[in-house]
């Protein structure tokens, strides 16, 4: 083989060299670039701030506590049944509503609704929360998340796109006595 004047065989390895190695670089950029563009690119805020409707009033008899579930607002295509997400719906009076997370402040399992004994359990570790989701006993420092709602017209939407998190208090509950 024969490589044109002031062209060496070293020159060729080098070229083919950075060739791969730019074709290397755009494989692994591209979706670091996607990453961390994909906030702009998506633009969720809106869905984010979204009130989700859980249903009629009808629906919540008052002095009851039943299960509703909302489609998750920020939502890709793929989520599909995933995107389905379940909350426990308390009716306090008629007009006062307290809207909790199914999942525990523990570890995040499930919780279950137990009417005989106004309890909601943890089937993980006996974690046990009063009907107003403040905490009863087991391993759960705090009470159950809750959503913030409101009532349009005779619908109960809550704001869904931001999770509930330890830094929110149980809106019932106005002060936590120490134990000792």
């Amino acid at each position: 083989m024969t490589l044109p004047a002031g062209f060496s065989r070293r020159d060729l390895f080098m070229k083919i060299g950075i060739f791969l190695n730019g074709i290397v670089a755009v494989i692994l950029g591209v979706p670091i670039v996607r990453y961390l563009l994909s906030p702009v690119a998506h633009e969720r805020k809106g869905s984010y701030d979204s009130w989700v409707p859980l249903g009629s009033l009808e629906q919540f008899p008052p002095g009851q506590t039943r299960l509703a579930t909302y489609r998750d607002p920020v939502v890709s295509p793929t989520d599909g049944e995933t995107a389905d997400i379940a909350c426990w719906v308390r009716n306090v009076d008629g007009q006062t509503f307290q809207v909790f997370a199914i999942n525990c402040a523990h570890l995040g399992c499930p919780v279950r609704w137990f009417p005989q004994s106004n309890l909601f359990l943890c089937p993980c570790h006996g974690g046990a929360y009063y009907q107003d989701g403040s905490r009863a006993s087991g391993p759960p420092e705090r009470g159950l998340f809750e959503y913030h709602y409101k009532i349009d017209g005779r619908k109960l939407l809550i704001k869904a796109g931001e999770m509930p998190t330890p830094g929110q208090a149980s809106s019932i509950v106005r002060e936590i006595s120490p134990c000792a």
